[in-house]
């Protein structure tokens, strides 16, 4: 009895001491579980880009494109009325569509050869570029009314810098690159240039500089945004190019310029502003642009009717859309919400509405003679660099 008793006592010991041991492993492997999940390193903190001073911190670093997500509309303009303004350079009208129902709703009269519907940096205007009548007619997108034209040489097309301190008129056939009062117009800076056709642009990253197509000559220029200076120029290594739209990629490191007489893409790095390569796309390489999501570039083919679809990620291309009966796809931009892609077309005095996931084309609007810079409007970001509606 007395055995069994002590040996009854030794066999509880050794259960406790196991237990006990087990519990105390337990918690070992608890705290080194916790230790290790401590350890595993947190992903690199975007380094701030030093932008421009006075220009809005730039969002994402890898991603000049992240304030114009999906119907992402800032305060500015989220009531106002969806709608297509479509400039005919022979018609000297914008014709006015309502992208819900494909249906033209009005036609406003404006200046002699409309070229571009140009949103302003603040949000608040649209500014029609009356080409050859020398002027710049407002549209106040709430109510879709134009206002008094404004007294301007030249503009071809019109861009905002990033920090909103002034416009940029592309006075193409005068040969210059006139900075002004964003809101009054009155000039602040002529820089005289010695390429033809300034037209087409594009800014950096960090908006301390932006490329510049020069049409006529087949030449590129690097200009600084602050010193308001043309700092680099280099003609494209292609006898007859034309260089039209320039776009940067989401993350700024490279600058596609659409050529309708190579056929496609120049693909430049700016920051060094190296010779450019061509990567081909189809016959007239007109217009470039980012989709919502900034991982496609849809890129209109003027020539032959098509869209080619460009994947930064993969750096080629993936896709080639074809306008049913042909057309002359050429300026435009993206819905609010990134499904449709609205397009003039320039030689056929219509506009495509093209479904950006599936390449189907969802309308064909007759419009005025010579549609050419289309603006989609209003659209996501911030703030307007111009153009048809480039955003930030």
């Amino acid at each position: 009895m007395h055995r069994h008793l002590v040996k009854s006592a030794l066999v509880a010991g050794a259960t406790l001491a196991v237990l006990s041991a087990c519990g105390t492993g337990s918690g070992e492997r608890t705290s080194e579980a916790r230790g290790t999940e401590a350890a595993v390193p947190a992903p690199p903190e975007k380094k701030p880009v030093k932008g421009l001073p006075g220009m809005p911190p730039v969002l994402d670093p890898e991603d000049v494109y992240a304030a114009d997500r999906p119907n992402k509309l800032s305060p500015v303009v989220k009531d106002f009325p969806s709608r297509v303004y479509v400039p005919n350079t022979e018609s000297d009208t914008v014709t006015v569509i309502d992208p819900k129902t494909y249906e033209v709703t009005g036609t406003i009269r404006v200046g002699r050869q409309p070229q571009h519907v140009v949103p302003s940096w603040d949000l608040k205007t649209l500014w029609v570029n009356n080409n050859r009548g020398h002027t710049l007619t407002p549209i106040d997108p709430r109510t879709g009314k134009a206002g008094k034209d404004v007294e301007v040489h030249d503009p071809y097309n019109l861009y905002f810098t990033p920090n909103g301190r002034y416009a940029v008129v592309m006075a193409s056939l005068d040969r210059e690159l006139v900075f002004r009062d964003p809101h009054t117009m009155k000039v602040k800076k002529t820089v005289p240039v010695s390429c033809y056709g300034v037209n087409h642009a594009d800014f950096s990253l960090d908006g301390r500089y932006f490329i510049v197509s020069c049409e006529f000559s087949g030449e590129l220029l690097k200009v600084d945004t602050e010193k308001m200076e043309v700092v680099g120029q280099q003609r494209l290594p292609f006898q007859g190019a034309m260089p039209q739209d320039v776009k940067v990629s989401p993350d700024g490191k490279r600058f596609y310029i659409a050529d309708m007489m190579a056929h496609g893409m120049w693909v430049l790095d700016g920051d060094r502003f190296t010779e450019p390569t061509l990567m081909p796309t189809g016959k007239g390489c007109h217009g470039l642009y980012v989709g919502r999501d900034s991982r496609e570039m849809y890129v209109t083919n003027r020539g032959e009717g098509t869209i080619s679809v460009f994947d930064f990620t993969q750096g080629r291309l993936t896709k080639k859309w074809k306008l049913p009966d042909g057309g002359s796809p050429d300026m435009g931009g993206v819905s609010a919400d990134g499904k449709v892609l609205w397009l003039s077309g320039r030689y056929d005095a219509e506009v495509y509405a093209v479904d950006t996931r599936t390449g189907i084309q969802l309308a064909r609007i007759t419009v005025g003679s010579g549609p050419h810079g289309l603006a989609v409007y209003p659209q996501p970001g911030r703030y307007s660099l111009g153009h048809t509606g480039v955003f930030r």
